[in-house]
């Protein structure tokens, strides 16, 4: 295991060949000012245009035009957290831009052997954990090249994918 930064794992997204997918555990994130601020002006009920998520849309655009695929697979509790449904409400341009993106009720992945921590897996290759504050704050990226963590990371993503809804077909309560 190596710690590495923000800016080595975006290192990932910009090198990675063939697919990058993503299994989101908690139902509260605080990751970033900006999605912070989002969320405060959601919860005030403000109009957004969704601009801001305009770099991560082109991104996933380009990967997908060179054939490269974005899956994305969130373990959620029912009734959904504030935060979840700020999150549900605003992926729809990811999911235009082509992002595969799924929802998960929490009850059906009791069965599921699941890591500790959320993840990003590149390529079945490196997986790279982020381990989170109670506030939702990320305190460490964990990248792991080891094939045994690789594998049980690429095993718990398709199992959940398997239980998994599709974004437009998934209607939180």
């Amino acid at each position: 295991m190596e710690l590495i930064s923000a800016e080595e794992r975006g290192r990932f997204f910009a090198t990675f060949k063939r697919e990058a997918v993503h299994l989101e555990l908690r139902d509260h994130y605080a990751t970033s000012d900006l999605e912070r601020e989002r969320f405060a002006a959601w919860k005030a009920g403000e109009a957004d245009d969704l601009s801001w998520m305009s770099p991560w849309c082109d991104r996933i655009r380009t990967a997908v035009a060179e054939g490269k695929r974005y899956r994305r697979a969130c373990v959620v509790s029912e009734p959904l957290s504030e935060y979840r449904r700020f999150a549900y409400d605003v992926v729809g341009p990811s999911v235009e831009a082509g992002e595969e993106i799924r929802w998960v009720p929490r009850q059906l992945v009791s069965a599921v052997a699941l890591p500790g921590n959320d993840f990003w897996m590149f390529d079945e290759a490196a997986v790279v954990f982020g381990v989170f504050s109670g506030d939702g704050e990320v305190t460490q990226r964990q990248l792991y090249t080891d094939p045994d963590v690789v594998k049980l990371c690429r095993d718990a993503f398709e199992a959940v994918w398997a239980l998994s809804i599709p974004h437009g077909a998934y209607h939180p309560g």
